[in-house]
């Protein structure tokens, strides 16, 4: 069967390679549109989104994976910063305390005529050392919170203000892969 991966992420095509599966890479391009307010649903409306957006555009046996992650603090949802300004101010609000990141995943696919699709989102709790001011500067002059949900990269040079996680570190970076296999085997 062919598998879709309808993301952009150069992390969530790491992460896929990592379950030994042969796939390609069509990007959605489908505006977003979020009616829900929960995190979790906000996410799992966005891949779903994703997902039909590319399945809609092939034909035959095929399935179509997409993805959204976003960082939460007390409900309220933090996106890929707009500036380096924003990039500030989100890494103030984490800094010393805990926050959820969320990633939706949706399975869209069609095999032997049958169409089917499945959408579940996982939720990670991250803990942030305190920081200073010079160390939230230092970090977004770096330019690496500049593409990422919340202002940091869990895998990258965020990696140093991160106290603890409860939960799949996967999830934090953008695909929960275990969870996905699992998923994947059950359809």
């Amino acid at each position: 069967m062919r598998i879709v991966l309808a993301s952009a992420s150069p992390r969530r095509k790491e992460l896929l390679g990592l379950l030994g599966l042969e796939f390609e890479i069509i990007v959605s391009d489908v505006e977003e549109k979020v009616t829900e307010r929960s995190p979790g649903r906000v996410v799992e409306e966005l891949s779903l989104q994703k997902a039909e957006n590319v399945f809609q555009r092939l034909e035959g046996d095929v399935l179509v994976i997409g993805a959204d992650t976003v960082v939460s603090l007390d409900d309220c949802i933090l996106g890929k910063p707009k500036n380096e300004e924003e990039a500030l101010e989100m890494l103030e609000k984490l800094q010393g305390n805990e926050h959820k990141v969320f990633t939706g995943v949706t399975l869209i696919g069609r095999k032997d005529g049958e169409e089917f699709c499945k959408t579940f989102s996982e939720g990670t709790v991250v803990k942030f050392y305190p920081m200073t001011e010079e160390e939230i500067q230092w970090y977004v002059e770096s330019q690496e919170p500049m593409d990422k949900a919340g202002a940091y990269g869990i895998q990258g040079l965020g990696a140093r203000f991160v106290e603890c996680i409860q939960g799949d570190y996967n999830n934090v970076v953008g695909l929960p892969i275990a969870r996905l296999y699992q998923e994947m085997k059950s359809l």
